[in-house]
């Protein structure tokens, strides 16, 4: 039968340093009734990849970003050598350096019409400014009409929607 671990406040250290080991030895140990999961989690390389490697995401992360340099430094490279130079060191076979300016300007081209169509199509759906659906809908709230009897305190009003449409309508008619 093992003990329980000690608090962290009942060692007596003399440095920080080597209460953080002993912390991090403590928190690693493993407390189970089962004999060969106790061993497993004993063995030296139990727990190694999950705790230490990388994460698949900084994996792909960095493969991107290197994979991104090497492709932009090639693009670079084929767009503004020569040509006499590419056949000089072995290369006679790469796409016409008409490509080099035509696949951005369409893709240039491409991002300002999408944004162009998606700004479009949100003002072709806004309703008019004159609507009642702007002011109303599924989820409005109408005030509450609570009046408290004789001498009971006033309770806080429920979050409701402002009637609006009967403000502006007093204000026209007040200072028209």
């Amino acid at each position: 039968m093992e003990s329980p671990p000690l608090s962290p406040t009942s060692l007596v250290v003399s440095s920080p340093r080597r209460t953080l080991s002993l912390l991090r030895e403590r928190r690693s140990t493993v407390f189970t009734h089962d004999v060969k999961e106790r061993e497993a989690a004993a063995s030296p390389t139990a727990g190694f990849a999950e705790e230490h490697g990388p994460k698949p995401s900084e994996v792909y992360g960095f493969v991107g970003s290197i994979t991104t340099v090497i492709a932009t430094v090639i693009y670079l490279t084929w767009a503004y050598i020569p040509e006499s130079w590419l056949h000089s060191v072995g290369i006679t076979y790469y796409p016409s350096k008409y490509w080099a300016l035509a696949v951005p300007t369409f893709a240039m081209v491409t991002i300002v019409l999408v944004i162009s169509f998606y700004i479009g199509l949100n003002f072709m759906i806004t309703p008019p400014p004159t609507s009642f659906n702007i002011m109303f809908d599924e989820f409005s709230r109408e005030p509450s009409k609570f009046v408290p009897a004789e001498g009971e305190e006033q309770p806080i009003e429920p979050i409701s929607d402002i009637d609006i449409i009967h403000e502006v309508s007093y204000y026209d008619s007040v200072f028209d």
